[in-house]
């Protein structure tokens, strides 16, 4: 009989024979570009090329598979950001079973349309909440209302096993690339992916250091280690959707104990810069939490130097329509951009004085607005400077301040900074 608070290497192995002509065995690659940057052998495992491009079809298709055929015949519901409803919505058409997905309001639209794709007829999908924890109390309801089965994204030793067989296929696939891993990285969002590939590696391949990755604004695995207890997080950034929850699984946070080595957190803005990189250097279109664990190499980098290592693209479901944010916080991350509001002189010359004395020859404006009012001497101006080289910060800070010495450096006032800009 399955237990209900745990997973085992064998329900993982029989999780994979259960998706043996439904999940993609996605490629495990050595990458050359992050191999060189980093002075080692990095392998990406490429869940991002999955059907439903993420890893959540194997743990969706596991738990809902694991239903007597009464059940199934009830119908099943989630709660999701966009990678475990696809997965859902994909098993339900495969199935043909009646499936309601709930989705946070915030969820990009690309995912969305997704999930409808996915799922077509068999799926109704209801849009309510901010945050995946509100959405969940949504969903719950709903499923006790209706006697309907919520399959949990990770909370659910059934879901755990499926993910787990990421780890089985990557075991597999070392063997024919005659390679032995020494560190493996993988995102965290609710702790499914890496309880069940923390697992099989703990029982399989027990020298490989298992290390969990996070965005920083959405610890919750990481703060409940810390407290000894699973927490919610008060506040949350949603940037990085797929790995953006305020709480962890009961379940889930207990296998971790046991079988995770690290966490780090990974600033959001490094993930933008990973993504940014991940597409130029790999061609790879990487969705911020599926960016996570390569991020994480940058914080690891000392400790890596001639090892083997493996990191698990968990998902590519990235919206393009969020490429211009994700480029705007990569470079307020890399310290390339800075805004300011200024008080300009309202006189002929003013902002060729301003270009001047206070950009440097590689120095650009981004942004500039400027109302002018006739009863006043000076104006009030937003302006954004993007740098070539992060290094002349302070030399900008420095000649910012001689031309106005009460400005506002808008980077610095986040709230400011979301209500401007």
């Amino acid at each position: 009989m399955t237990n209900t608070t745990s997973v085992t290497a064998r329900e993982i192995d029989e999780a994979f024979l259960s998706l043996e002509n439904v999940a993609k065995r996605t490629p495990l690659e050595c990458d050359h570009y992050l191999s060189l940057k980093y002075d080692c052998n990095v392998y990406l495992k490429r869940e991002d090329l999955q059907w439903v491009r993420s890893f959540k079809l194997r743990g969706a298709f596991n738990a809902i598979n694991a239903l007597s055929k009464e059940a199934q015949q009830l119908g099943i519901t989630c709660a999701s950001a966009g990678n475990h409803a696809q997965g859902v919505a994909f098993t339900a058409k495969e199935m043909d079973l009646k499936a309601v997905i709930f989705m946070p309001v915030t969820t990009p639209n690309q995912k969305i349309s997704q999930v409808q794709f996915f799922g077509g007829d068999n799926v109704e999908i209801v849009l309510t909440g901010d945050t995946f924890d509100a959405c969940l109390q949504e969903a719950l309801a709903y499923t006790k209302a209706h006697d309907m089965n919520f399959i949990d994204p990770f909370n659910n030793v059934n879901t755990i096993a499926g993910q787990g067989t990421v780890a089985k296929e990557i075991l597999e696939q070392s063997q024919s690339l005659d390679v032995e891993f020494d560190y493996l990285f993988s995102a965290i969002g609710g702790g499914g992916l890496i309880s069940g590939v923390g697992t099989y590696f703990h029982e399989k391949s027990p020298k490989t250091n298992v290390i969990g990755v996070e965005p920083l604004g959405a610890a919750s695995m990481h703060a409940s280690i810390q407290k000894g207890e699973v927490v919610t997080l008060e506040s949350l950034d949603k940037f990085v959707d797929g790995a953006s929850v305020g709480r962890v699984g009961d379940i889930t946070f207990n296998i971790a104990q046991k079988v995770i080595h690290d966490y780090i957190q990974v600033d959001e803005g490094a993930v933008c810069s990973t993504i940014l990189d991940m597409y130029s250097k790999l061609a790879i279109v990487a969705e911020p939490a599926g960016a996570l664990s390569v991020s994480a190499l940058e914080q690891y980098k000392d400790q890596i130097k001639g090892k083997n290592v493996v990191c698990i693209i968990s998902g590519g479901n990235n919206d393009i329509n969020r490429m211009k944010e994700i480029e705007e916080r990569s470079l307020l991350y890399e310290e390339m951009k800075h805004y300011f509001i200024l008080n300009f002189p309202q006189r002929p010359g003013a902002l060729r004085q301003f270009v001047n004395d206070v950009l440097g020859p590689k120095d650009d404006i981004t942004k500039f607005e400027y109302l002018k009012k006739s009863s006043q001497n000076t104006g009030t101006v937003i302006i954004g400077i993007q740098l070539k080289d992060h290094n002349d910060l302070e030399q900008l800070l420095e000649n910012v301040n001689a031309f106005d010495n009460r400005n506002i450096y808008i980077n610095e006032n986040k709230m400011l900074y979301s209500l401007l800009i």
